[in-house]
């Protein structure tokens, strides 16, 4: 009688296990939207914009797309700036969606660029509405302080093209 009661616990048992598995896998987890912090002539620029655009309307947050390369010596500047600069990272983090868009002679992204406007030089900002349309093409000249950034003027800028409080 125990060994029956002990198969029969074991068939059910197993039952459980391979129904579970069976809904796990007919239920696709969502897509985890995945950061683009490289400048990287290999991507797909065009779909790193629409997935940005998707995760900023998910989390109601605007997009800046950085415009620059590998080659480009104040893309690197300004990212080490962020990096030495917990604060204002933190900030950007919290208010956009960032998306590196490459611009190198491997791959100058001309058909997306096109959709923008010209480009006086590299890194270039530009900051998108939830839905992608372009509210600002800003040049960082202006957010530079002799041989770096100014993070008086970054912070301003983030803050006035921020969504929300």
């Amino acid at each position: 009688m125990r060994s029956r009661i002990a198969g029969l616990i074991c068939i059910v048992t197993l039952m459980i296990s391979v129904s579970a598995q069976s809904q796990q896998k007919s239920a696709p987890s969502p897509a985890r939207y995945v950061p683009v912090h490289k400048y990287d002539p290999a991507r797909d620029a065009d779909k790193d914009i629409r997935d940005a655009i998707a995760e900023a309307q998910h989390l109601h947050k605007r997009i800046l797309l950085e415009v620059g390369g590998e080659w480009c010596g104040w893309c690197h500047l300004m990212d080490r700036y962020f990096e030495q600069n917990p604060k204002l990272l933190q900030f950007r983090e919290q208010h956009f969606i960032t998306v590196k868009i490459n611009y190198s002679q491997e791959n100058q992204n001309e058909k997306l660029l096109a959709r923008y406007p010209k480009i006086p030089g590299y890194p270039h900002l530009f900051v998108l509405e939830q839905d992608g349309k372009l509210l600002l093409s800003q040049s960082t000249g202006p957010l530079e302080s002799g041989k770096s950034y100014d993070l008086e003027k970054y912070f301003a800028f983030l803050q006035q093209w921020a969504v929300g409080p």
